[in-house]
């Protein structure tokens, strides 16, 4: 399966950001990375395409540029747990009409980084999709998905551009999701992802990373998505239990289950 406009240079990046990746998993902060032409000569890129990952994860605060010296794993990041593990999480569609346009669509190795978060083999065929999310014809998100290819092997394009992916996966293939794990953080746009995105480089975004499961606990889909920062925003509203107003001021009564309901919220400029 092939497919796209955009015809690999969105996958080179992605390959190059997820080998990037993999060394930040292997060192700690402060360790420095190869340099720039070593890197290039390992992964059979031009310094234009490393370049634009390693910009991106340097705006994703995983790496950091030191003039003159090189690039360095970056400080871990502090991570606040908004609710207990085994709570109930609702994600209710986004305002607006969402619609998608294909700039990958292809079959690959899963390699050691996406086959570790799939639980697959790094030689498994996984599929590779990247597309650009638009509400209401506007470009909203540009998408990553990874899906185990033995899942889906009747996959089709007009099934991503098209009506909601989970119902074309129970309905088509048979893949009833029933749990996700997603992270959100703030970052900013490549020059590539400004141009795609249509908004100027260095743009604030926010960079969601999710790992979905389905019924039987399979892990089914990892995606990561760039979502203009200009455009989106996430409501969260928390259902506190009845004894809640008998806490101490500023804490949430654990006695009782704590619901999150997040809805990303389409909003037009000013």
């Amino acid at each position: 399966m092939d497919g796209g406009g955009e015809s690999g240079v969105v996958l080179k990046r992605e390959r190059v950001r997820d080998h990037i990746l993999e060394l930040i998993e292997t060192l700690s902060p402060g360790d420095a990375i190869p340099s720039e032409r070593s890197l290039c000569s390992a992964l059979h890129v031009s310094r234009p395409t490393l370049r634009a990952a390693v910009d991106e994860l340097v705006a994703a605060g995983l790496l950091v540029r030191e003039h003159g010296r090189g690039m360095f794993v970056a400080p871990e990041k502090i991570t606040q747990e908004l609710v207990p593990d085994q709570q109930a999480m609702a994600l209710p569609q986004a305002s607006g009409v969402w619609t998608s346009r294909l700039l990958e669509f292809t079959t690959i190795a899963a390699g050691a980084r996406v086959g570790r978060k799939l639980r697959l083999s790094p030689a498994a065929e996984i599929v590779y999709v990247a597309r650009l999310r638009l509400v209401d014809g506007a470009p909203m998100a540009i998408e990553h998905l990874h899906i185990p290819a033995s899942l889906v092997p009747a996959l089709t394009a007009r099934e991503l551009e098209a009506g909601d992916l989970y119902e074309h996966l129970r309905d088509r293939h048979g893949v009833q999701v029933s749990e996700a794990v997603q992270t959100v953080e703030p970052t900013v746009v490549s020059p590539a992802e400004a141009k795609i995105l249509g908004v100027p480089h260095l743009s604030p975004a926010l960079l969601f990373e999710r790992l979905t499961s389905d019924t039987d606990g399979r892990a089914v889909e990892y995606v990561h998505s760039l979502y203009r920062g200009d455009r989106y925003r996430i409501v969260t509203r928390l259902a506190l239990g009845p004894s809640a107003g008998q806490e101490q001021a500023g804490a949430f009564a654990q006695r009782e289950p704590v619901v999150l309901t997040a809805r990303g919220d389409v909003h037009t400029d000013r």
